[in-house]
């Protein structure tokens, strides 16, 4: 990869999101993905399978998803021509691109998946209770609305819809 002297060359971590099919010939995706990325003058450094996961919400009518992560260098323009790749690509669902300068070859490498941590779920009586205040009991005094005072009796108030253009006013 040729460097010009206003070309700056970045080191970035991308996450790209395939089809649990592609799973079945992880080659056939590696290379796809290596495709990408060299074909906006990325030199990748590391790439590999990531994991294979439940989507948290159908994407492009899959419910499962294959991640591949990968580590490259490119200048910075690159990024924008590899995610307008994945937008137009049918066989890669997302890609997510940071810019990883803090990790050594070593640290990229090691690189594995975090456990999914099942969530705890509570009996409905043991949740607090829901709305701004709680239960009407546990709400504070609302002394900010000051003495109403004795508001006396109300004049009666006059009519609102069809029938008020047809009556006159009874203040007059």
């Amino acid at each position: 990869m040729a460097e010009s002297k206003n070309e700056i060359v970045n080191q970035y971590e991308a996450m790209f999101l395939l089809p649990a099919q592609a799973s079945n010939d992880l080659d056939a995706a590696i290379k796809l993905v290596r495709g990408i990325i060299e074909r906006h003058s990325g030199t990748v450094q590391v790439i590999k399978k990531w994991d294979e996961r439940k989507l948290a919400y159908e994407l492009a009518n899959q419910k499962r998803g294959l991640y591949i992560i990968s580590f490259f260098r490119a200048p910075g323009a690159a990024v924008t021509g590899i995610e307008r790749d994945v937008t137009l690509s049918d066989q890669v669902l997302r890609v997510l691109v940071t810019r990883a300068e803090h990790l050594n070859e070593k640290e990229m490498a090691a690189v594995e998946p975090q456990p999914i941590q099942p969530r705890e779920e509570r009996n409905s009586w043991d949740r607090p209770p829901e709305g701004r205040g709680g239960y009407r009991e546990e709400r504070p005094d609302r002394g900010d609305r000051g003495d109403r005072g004795d508001r006396g009796e109300r004049p009666e108030r006059p009519s609102r819809g069809r029938d008020a253009a047809a009556e006159p006013a009874a203040h007059e």
